[in-house]
């Protein structure tokens, strides 16, 4: 694969020994890599985790620094002044140094050391000697003894997994700013996590000036498109947001390709749902919940910008109650200046949080930690035992249960309740599960969960060694008997392909909503067996709900910046504005009682209820959703038709409320349902800006829907082939070329695109041939 142009000397190119093993997204890939580095610019390579970008990285360094004898014909030497390449560095995860060395020995012929450990002395005097082509070296090294190796000019810098430079006040980013080199790649799959921001931190480190400054970035990026999704904005916020998200996707497009699973190898894969499950906290749970906001340290908190008792004209956080004395947290975390710190009484958001949060998933996780020190258990016990209060006894005390009968009981634990009855179900029909939990603790408990019903499974976290964790991941692909796999969410590293699960189970949310899609995303693979059902299960009436409707938050604005997306406008919140916290953001909504209601399901409906009264551009899914969030009886039954799928269990119980009860199950939804509106701009050629403050945002048309403010003479015929019409044409393809669907699959993702054009122009040829004889 020539990468130069016909007049550029000396060729580049990527060896056909390597790109006769590489799919055609990833072809383009290395070719985006290529124009960049071309032009001395950097960028990102912003696949899905799965895509190969590893592979891609790879077969480019190949083609710019790999010498002609080992590949063939392929190169583009780099030398210093006294003729000796100069080195490639990649920084990467602690967790994946492995994984990078095991690709360039397969894919590769380069000199590769690892910068790591105890040998670094040794590998410096090789890089002195020219001795080292490519250098791989993880994070944590080079934030601590990256001075050392910003001394050395560097060809071409690769940041794999770059979202974590997303913050410029950590010392990763600051240790990155002073690498020496013209040439700054990012790997990553989840550009934006958190803040709109974040897009300017990684961007401005590959390729600095291209976002404009800091404050420009924020005030023409960064302020519009976060207001304009509010969702009371006056039309000219929406109207200017609309402009501003359009110019930022056009900008990013020229240092970023991003590319889907469902984009590139979609039609390989069996396809993946994501469920939000809201259960039904037990009485127990929900008492002890209460009594915790109730706390001294949380009521504090919530009372922060009263006015003081004592009759002063300031806030209570600036008089009298800007410590908290007889809180027993605070009493724990000041134990050694009782005076309080500067941060008082801030300084308890997060332990109350976690605290909040350990409730909302099983109350065995507030009592006393016995590895802890014993300041720190005497502390947990006093606090359980005040959030127990005269529930105490049904606990089995302040103190750390190791009773089998009792922690593997579901009684008192609402996820546990619904997740016993959805899994006697799976179970039953030969589903393979994977669950996931971010706890170690609750990990234990799910373990004894399972051991008491009899299921066969596996477990993986993070102190099960390096070397046997490919073994576990290979047997319960393999193994009809192993039903569920327990795994930490934080259970990171390559080689967790579990594609024979189909069932996906998050026991407890994250904040950062990459988390969680990272862990779908060990099924949610290439070569996967079945189609994938994903359920998030959230304590109905907790903090979990805003943990989750915060996600949604973050995933729209990542849709919105990163890829000029249409969102819905679910939340009065605005990110980082005081002004405009609304539902979403400030210490009062975080410690907010929310057990008397369904917050997600009544944002959402009223949502839907304005729509239905005012008409909405960005409504895609219509009658074709339930009422609570599940596919109507007329969609189950074209999806069935369609994909093969049955719609069981909890499919058919999201549309019939007392189903929904018995599973313990308040609420749910289709997170694609509420997250992904409208498609992005990411891979069209012409991305134009609207000339007038005039311009409003197009109606995109989807599947199967005629929509409010379109043309009414348009029919639902006329609306773009349905998903069955589409696989159907397809499968005609596939014959039209004397194929099985999988070898035309496999074809088509290595065919260039004159050849695909080709095909369908021969096949509409035979098809008009056919139908005049």
């Amino acid at each position: 694969m020539v990468l130069s142009s016909p007049d550029e000397t000396p060729i580049v190119q990527v060896p056909a020994a390597i790109n006769c093993r590489l799919l055609e997204h990833q072809r383009e890939g290395v070719r985006f890599l290529y124009g960049l580095y071309k032009k001395n610019h950097g960028g990102i390579l912003g696949d899905d985790m799965g895509l190969g970008k590893t592979i891609q990285t790879i077969a480019f360094l190949v083609a710019v620094v790999g010498d002609e004898a080992d590949y063939d014909g392929s190169k583009m030497l780099k030398r210093d002044a006294v003729g000796k390449k100069s080195p490639v560095l990649i920084i990467c995860p602690t967790s994946i140094i492995q994984n990078w060395e095991n690709e360039f020995s397969k894919w590769a012929k380069f000199s590769v050391s690892a910068y790591h450990g105890s040998n670094r002395d040794l590998i410096i005097e090789k890089l002195e000697a020219h001795g080292v082509d490519i250098l791989i070296t993880s994070f944590d090294t080079f934030r601590i003894h990256g001075t050392i190796l910003s001394e050395i000019e560097w060809h071409i810098v690769i940041v794999d997994e770059a979202h974590r430079l997303k913050n410029e006040k950590s010392k990763l980013y600051r240790a990155c700013l002073g690498i020496k080199t013209r040439n700054r790649f990012g790997l990553t799959g989840t550009i934006m996590q958190n803040k709109i921001m974040e897009l300017f931190n990684l961007f401005d480190w590959v390729a600095p000036g291209s976002l404009g400054t800091r404050e420009h970035f924020r005030d023409f990026y960064d302020e519009p498109l976060k207001h304009g999704q509010r969702s009371s904005a006056p039309e000219r916020f929406v109207q200017v947001a609309d402009e501003r998200k359009l110019h930022l996707a056009s900008v990013l497009r020229r240092y970023l390709l991003r590319r889907t699973k469902e984009e590139t190898i979609g039609h390989l894969m069996m396809g993946k749902e994501d469920n939000v499950v809201f259960c039904a906290m037990s009485e127990l749970q929900r008492r002890a919940y209460r009594r915790m906001l109730q706390l001294p340290d949380i009521q504090c908190l919530i009372n922060k910008d009263l006015p003081c008792s004592c009759g002063s004209p300031l806030k209570q956080v600036e008089c009298c109650n800007r410590i908290v004395t007889n809180g027993i947290i605070w009493s724990y975390l000041h134990r050694d200046n009782p005076d309080g710190c500067d941060s008082c009484p801030f300084c308890l958001v997060l332990p109350c949080l976690v605290k909040l949060q350990q409730l909302s998933n099983h109350l065995e996780l507030i009592k006393p930690n016995p590895k802890d020190d014993i300041e720190k258990q005497r502390k947990d016990a006093e606090f359980a035992s005040a959030v127990f209060g005269t529930d105490i006894h049904l606990v089995g005390g302040n103190t750390q249960s190791e009773s089998f009968m009792g922690l593997s009981d579901v009684e008192h634990c609402g996820k546990m309740r619904a997740l016993e009855r959805l899994m006697l179900s799976w179970i039953s029909q030969g589903d393979k599960i994977l669950l996931f939990s971010y706890s170690v603790r609750m990990l234990d408990i799910l373990e004894k969960f399972l051991i008491r019903k009899g299921y066969c499974f596996s477990r993986l976290d993070g102190s099960t060694p390096t070397s046997s964790r490919q073994s576990l991941v290979d047997d319960f692909n393999s193994s009809p008997s192993k039903q569920v796999f327990l795994i930490s969410t934080r259970a990171g590293g390559l080689g967790l392909n579990l594609v024979s699960a189909n069932r996906v189970v998050i026991f407890d949310p994250n904040w950062n909503p990459a988390q969680d899609l990272q862990a779908q995303d060990r099924s949610f693979r290439y070569g996967q067996k079945r189609h994938v059902v994903v359920f998030r299960l959230l304590a109905a009436g907790s903090l979990e709900e805003l943990v989750y409707s915060r996600q949604v938050y973050k995933q729209q604005l990542s849709n919105i910046a990163v890829s000029g997306k249409m969102e819905k406008r679910y939340f009065e919140g605005v990110q980082d504005c005081k002004e405009f916290q609304g539902e979403l953001f400030g210490i009062s909504n975080l410690f907010h009682d929310l057990s008397d209601k369904l917050f997600t399901s009544e944002i959402i409906e009223l949502n839907e209820k304005h729509e239905q009264e005012y008409g909405h551009c960005n409504d895609t899914k219509g009658d074709k959703v339930g009422k609570y969030g599940a596919p109507s009886k007329e969609a189950n039954e074209e999806l069935s038709g369609s994909e093969g799928r049955r719609y069981d269990d909890l499919d058919v119980a999201v549309t019939n409320k007392p189903m929904l009860e018995a599973l313990g199950i308040v609420y749910t939804h289709r997170n694609e349902d509420i997250v992904n509106v409208g498609p992005g701009l990411q891979g069209k050629n012409d991305v134009t800006m609207p000339e007038t403050d005039s311009i409003k945002p197009e109606c995109v048309p989807t599947l199967g829907r005629r929509y409010p403010n379109s043309n009414p003479d348009v029919s639902e015929k006329e609306v773009p082939v349905s998903k069955r019409q589409k696989k159907s044409q397809y499968s005609l393809l596939a014959q039209f070329m004397g194929m099985s669907e999988v070898v035309f699959s496999k074809w088509l993702l290595s065919a260039s695109n004159s050849e695909r054009e080709k095909v369908l122009r021969d096949y509409k040829k035979q098809k008009e041939k056919n139908q005049k004889g």
